[in-house]
This record gives C-alpha cells, sequence and structure tokens, in this order.
C-alpha cells in the first residue's frame, strides 16, 4: 500500500513516514497542494490543509475528480463546519490535530478496507498465470485452486516476483490490518499456498524481514 503524505510540517511529515514505514506501507511526502497533484499515482492521501501555496480542500476535489484514490484529511482546523465541508468536498476521513499513531492507524485501515484497489492486469510469471479480473490461477493448462486469502497473497507476491515483500505490507494489503496477531495468520496461509503452487516457483522466507517468491527453474 502506498501512501502519500502532504504536508509542509516537516517534523510532524518526517514523523509520520517514519512510523508509517515501521506499519509496513510504502510513504511519499510532499509539502505542497502542487506537489501532491503532481505526484504519482497511490492508495491513500493524508492531506494537510494548511499549505502553502493551495487551499487543501482544493487539493482535495481535484484529486477526487481525476481518480478513486482515499484521502484523509489531517487538519488543525476542529470547527463542526470545517469537517462538514472537507467531507464533503470528497474526503473519507477528517482527523483533528494533534492525534495518536494509534487512532490515525485504525483510521487507514478501515479506509482501505472500504476502498478495494483498483483492478489490475493479469500476473504471469514463468509458468503461472493469475487471471485478475477472473481471480483465476492456472499453472501451465492446469487451474489451481486458492482460498481468497491464498490467492490475494499470492498476487502481491508474483506481482514482485524475486523480490523481498515486508511482511507487514502482506500483512496490510491482504488482511487490510496492522495487528500483531497476523503474523501468525500469514505464516499459515504462505505454508498452505507454498504446496499449492511448487510445480510454478518457491515462497522463501527472508528471516527478519519478509517473503519472496521465486520462479521454479524449468
Amino acid at each position: 500500500m502506498e501512501i502519500l503524505v502532504v504536508e509542509d510540517d516537516a517534523r510532524l511529515a518526517d514523523a509520520l513516514c517514519v512510523a508509517l514505514h515501521r506499519r509496513g506501507y510504502g510513504v511519499t511526502h510532499v509539502g505542497t497542494g502542487e506537489q501532491a497533484l503532481a505526484a504519482p499515482d497511490c492508495d491513500l492521501v493524508l492531506l494537510d490543509l494548511g499549505l502553502p501555496d493551495m487551499d487543501g480542500l482544493t487539493v482535495c476535489k481535484q484529486l477526487q475528480e481525476r481518480s478513486d484514490v482515499a484521502v484523509i484529511v489531517l487538519t488543525a482546523r476542529g470547527e463542526e463546519r470545517d469537517r462538514v465541508l472537507g467531507l464533503r468536498t470528497g474526503a473519507d476521513d477528517y482527523l483533528v490535530k494533534p492525534f495518536s499513531m494509534a487512532e490515525l492507524t485504525a483510521r487507514i485501515e478501515a479506509v482501505l478496507r472500504r476502498h478495494r484497489p483498483r483492478p489490475a492486469g493479469p500476473v504471469t510469471v514463468g509458468t503461472l498465470r493469475i487471471d485478475t479480473e477472473a481471480r483465476q490461477v492456472h499453472i501451465g493448462a492446469e487451474p489451481v485452486a486458492l482460498r481468497p486469502k491464498e490467492y490475494e497473497l499470492l498476487v502481491v507476491l508474483a506481482r514482485q516476483a524475486g523480490a523481498v515483500v515486508p511482511r507487514q505490507r502482506l500483512i496490510m494489503e491482504v488482511w487490510r490490518s496492522t495487528w500483531p496477531g497476523a503474523a501468525r495468520t500469514l505464516e499459515v496461509h504462505v505454508g498452505s499456498l507454498r504446496g499449492k503452487i511448487a510445480a510454478a516457483g518457491r515462497i522463501e522466507a527472508v528471516h527478519g524481514v519478509g517473503y519472496r517468491y521465486d520462479v521454479r527453474e524449468a
């Protein structure tokens, strides 16, 4: 999951970026509205309203007009009329400063549960083929039956075949949670998935980091 932090307070932005990275998110930081509108696509935007070049609500409106990206407003404006205006402009949630990281994390998880990922193209890695429209998996011509979470886990790993995907990122993308108990659930699903796709590749555990999908050599 990729998060764009739009915040002109450098100290707050740095703290947010560090905390989000620790929770397994990919994070990009910009300090102006213009930079936010020019930034690459992401899954969620944390948007300050008091930006130096334009009002954050204008940024929110323009983001919503061109994509379905989720937006959480982070601001010192706590009046009811400000919250109502922010939500009516298109924000998915509105959080008044100061706030705790625990509350922000919970709100991020809730918003991402409502915003399913945008449809993506098929995935082909060696003999493994994933039809993301039909949610079907084949190894060569043979279909592979996967449970829903196994399927989602395989998609994330296969899209980054050869690279190590951090455990927290897998947990966030598949289970939409940072709950510590999800780590054991991840291990169980990886173990089950390994056996089902062994003919096409292997899922290697990288100690202390995460998992990597490698194509099986012919």
